[in-house]
């Protein structure tokens, strides 16, 4: 029997543009994301990084390739490469471990143990093939925004919900009712195992946000600019009078486009940073 070969581009960078080149990946379709160094992901060591981007398709890993070389003017050499086997699936687990990401919330994998202090609100997190970790900038960003803006009792919009991290951290902090889409069905699973986890619930399905019923105190999304800027006015449809927006997946060199954009239909109210990455909170009028 023929083993499976899953395609992935192979790219190595400086440090220093690893984020840009990330987003290129993300934006070309990459289904996951290493991030590899001569000390294992401790990117203050090292002078250079290789990014290793997994794609479900042969043609999209191929389109990625191009987008990079394009992109950076032949600067980096991206290279596609193929995975034989499914032992891959496991391997990336070494490098997820329990982190502190906020003043109260902690992410633990599954797999490992944690001594909480008090306080702490510990999200239990197996995020299988959907994104999120908590250990990625845009997600910290979102839920340092969540740890100051949760009063209690608000229901919360998560637009990209992945393995659904940012809803269950809206639950713990208080939160009264989360709902999350995302247009993969494998994120929608992830999202309710996840939860079931923590001991709570999430209305997750495939639900397009224009669809979505009801409007929301808090709306997140953790998604790249080129599906946020097409998506403004279904996102500030969703939005409850006086309530809060939260925009990330954004670069900081991308700050000038979005605000273009978004400015011209809600208050901006503040701008969060953590590396190269931004998330923006903006509110509706009350």
């Amino acid at each position: 029997m023929t083993e499976p070969r899953y395609p992935c581009v192979h790219v190595a960078v400086p440090v220093s543009e690893s984020d840009v080149v990330s987003s290129v990946l993300w934006d070309a379709g990459a289904s996951g994301l290493e991030e590899r160094d001569a000390t294992t992901m401790d990117r203050s060591a090292a002078e250079g990084v290789t990014l290793v981007a997994h794609f479900a398709e042969e043609a999209d890993a191929v389109s990625a390739v191009d987008a990079v070389m394009a992109r950076f003017d032949g600067r980096f050499t991206p290279t596609l490469e193929h995975i034989v086997g499914d032992d891959w699936k496991e391997r990336w687990k070494a490098f997820f471990h329990t982190t502190r990401v906020g003043e109260r919330l902690v992410v633990r994998p599954s797999w490992e143990s944690h001594e909480a202090r008090e306080g702490d609100l510990v999200i239990v997190l197996d995020p299988g093939q959907a994104f999120g970790t908590g250990t990625h900038e845009t997600t910290r960003l979102v839920m340092r925004e969540l740890e100051r803006r949760v009063k209690g009792g608000e229901d919360v919009l998560d637009v990209g919900c992945g393995s659904g991290i940012l809803g269950i951290a809206a639950l713990k902090l208080g939160a009264a009712r989360v709902v999350g889409v995302d247009v993969d069905p494998i994120a929608v699973r992830v999202t309710d195992e996840n939860a079931a986890e923590n001991g709570v619930a999430i209305e997750a399905s495939t639900t397009p946000v224009e669809e979505v019923e009801g409007s929301f105190p808090i709306v997140l999304a953790n998604i790249r600019s080129p599906i946020l800027i097409p998506m403004t006015e279904a996102l500030v449809a969703r939005l409850a009078p006086g309530g809060v927006l939260v925009l990330s997946g954004l670069l900081a060199e991308e700050e000038a486009e979005i605000r273009a954009v978004y400015d011209a239909h809600l208050t901006f109210d503040a701008i969060e940073r953590d590396g190269d990455w931004i998330s923006l909170a903006y509110r509706s009028a009350g």
